[in-house]
């Protein structure tokens, strides 16, 4: 582009243009042997279901490469109940699972959640009826936090109604079929994290001491599913 030309789009898109250009002429080329491997099909082992806030970055907060995370993002990480909505959500969990065969279910939610907002203040959600009617799925989350927490500080709250619709979707997710064969069969795990956006803190659900607990290091990953029960002869 000549010195001086403005960009038509504005500096926004100038900066995602310029992004995939350096992409291309800087980072493919370092990974060009995995590209080509992925060029013929994918084979991830994990799902993760995450919010579509901007400041979530999977393949950065995880370290992850191209191919390793199959993610589905909608506002709020909602997993409707199985019948409750066909639409990409459902679709994109059953793909994941039985299509791909994957191994490792995340439903990571966040602090500072705009969705989590408009659960504590409806009246925001006015103009915006289709995103009101979406986060009727986090009802139950929100039931819990008001019988639960009803006098805590406001700012407490949303950080508690992150984490409990973390958990109300895990309970819609093992209403679909696949989810819950796989599960009772030992075929899939499934985990429960929320992430600290100003401290880079992940925590993860343990279904066996039902709290959320800090994620680390270590051969044993806290899981939110409950013990296969496996095939008996």
């Amino acid at each position: 582009m000549a010195a001086g030309c403005r960009f038509p789009y504005g500096e926004a898109m100038r900066r995602i243009v310029e992004g995939v250009r350096r992409f291309q002429r800087e980072i493919f080329p370092q990974k060009q042997d995995l590209f080509r491997r992925l060029a013929g099909g994918q084979a991830p082992r994990v799902l993760l279901v995450t919010c579509g806030d901007s400041r979530i970055v999977p393949d950065l907060l995880m370290q992850t490469e191209p191919g390793e995370l199959f993610i589905c993002r909608n506002a709020g990480n909602i997993v409707p109940a199985y019948g409750a909505s066909t639409g990409g959500v459902s679709a994109t969990i059953e793909y994941a699972v039985v299509a791909l065969g994957i191994r490792h279910l995340i439903v990571c939610g966040h602090s500072d959640c705009g969705a989590m907002k408009g659960i504590l203040y409806p009246d925001t959600l006015r103009a915006m009826p289709t995103v009101a009617a979406w986060l009727r799925h986090a009802d139950a989350a929100r039931h819990v936090v008001e019988a639960l927490y009803p006098d805590r500080p406001e700012a407490e709250k949303l950080e508690l109604l992150a984490r409990e619709n973390v958990l109300a979707q895990l309970a819609n997710l093992l209403t679909h079929p696949a989810v819950a064969a796989r599960l009772v069969g030992g075929t899939l795990d499934v985990y429960g994290w929320y992430y600290e956006i100003g401290t880079g803190a992940v925590l993860a659900w343990d279904g066996a001491s039902n709290r959320f607990v800090p994620l680390e290091a270590g051969e044993q990953v806290p899981r939110a599913s409950p013990r296969p029960r496996g095939v008996e002869a």
